[in-house]
């Protein structure tokens, strides 16, 4: 597990870092807040971005009536797009305020028969969903924002139905990224990015497996989805050299999270050398009993 080096960030620090870049983030990344997953030269980012969320639903079993969390929801654009889309009853948790805002601004007026919208502030390490309270889970690139990632396994494992599914995308480190770039690239993105800590495949295995999940399938996206820091580089470029209110905030010393500029070209870079890869993965609660 890669760290920081210093005090590892709580949810305090990740609510911080999210609402002092609101407006940065929504510029860099529009209503989603995660990579897209790009098949085609040149495709559109919105495209890859909704294709992401897609998978993640359609691996998720999620239909019509499907009781969903979607943990670390941002703007709450995934939980919509399974609501509106699917028909789903969704419930989803983040823990900044500026993003919780946005997100109930932007709830639907109406809503498919059956389907419902609910988007909460709080922290997902201490929830109090009750137990067995979702058909599917799915979390989008919160997994290492989470300080504790076994109390993120054991919290899915409680609050999942018997058989229901955990869909996780998660950035994680490669198997063996080197002294280098452990120091230069994923040290100073744990920092910068407020992630008390990024696994490697094995190691977020092993917790899937300790929380008494069952994992189904994983699917290493790397290459499918690097492409996501090309396009946040060259918009990161740009606002700094057209954008005052940009430069600004990302000077400002009183903003704790401007750090996090520089590790989007960490992360390009972390792609491109192998020390990042990016993973979804596929777990169920067993059903007493049936040996499923």
């Amino acid at each position: 597990m890669i760290t920081p080096g210093l005090t590892p960030a709580g949810p305090a620090d990740v609510a911080r870092h999210y609402d002092e870049l609101d407006g940065f983030y929504r510029a860099l990344w529009g209503e989603h807040l995660h990579h897209g997953l790009f098949e085609h030269r040149g495709e559109d980012p919105a495209v890859a971005t909704e294709r992401l969320v897609d998978r993640v639903a359609d691996l998720g079993e999620i239909g019509a009536g499907t009781e969903v969390c979607d943990v670390g929801c941002g703007y709450g654009a995934t939980a919509r797009k399974l609501a509106v889309e699917r028909g789903a009853r969704v419930r989803g948790l983040t823990l900044s305020a500026a993003q919780v805002k946005v997100a109930r601004a932007r709830t639907p007026d109406t809503l498919p028969p059956g389907a419902s919208l609910e988007l909460l502030q709080g922290d997902w390490l201490r929830n109090d969903f009750p137990d067995g309270s979702f058909d599917t889970i799915v979390a989008i690139e919160c997994l290492t924002h989470m300080p504790d990632q076994a109390a993120f396994f054991a919290e899915a494992t409680r609050t999942l139905r018997p058989g229901g599914r955990l869909v996780v995308c998660a950035w994680l480190t490669g198997d063996d990224p080197g002294r280098a770039a452990r120091r230069w690239l994923l040290e100073p993105i744990c920092r910068e990015g407020e992630l008390p800590g990024m696994g490697s495949v094995a190691e977020t295995r092993e917790l899937i497996s300790r929380a008494g999940l069952e994992l189904l399938a994983f699917q290493d996206w790397s290459g499918a989805v690097r492409r996501t820091w090309t396009v946040c580089a060259r918009r990161v470029a740009s606002a700094l050299a057209t954008d005052p209110a940009a430069r600004r905030l990302l000077r400002d010393p009183a903003v704790r999270s401007r750090g996090f500029a520089r590790s989007v070209f960490r992360i390009w870079l972390a792609y491109r050398v192998g020390a990042m890869r990016y993973g979804l993965f596929v777990a169920r609660r067993p059903v007493a009993g049936s040996g499923r």
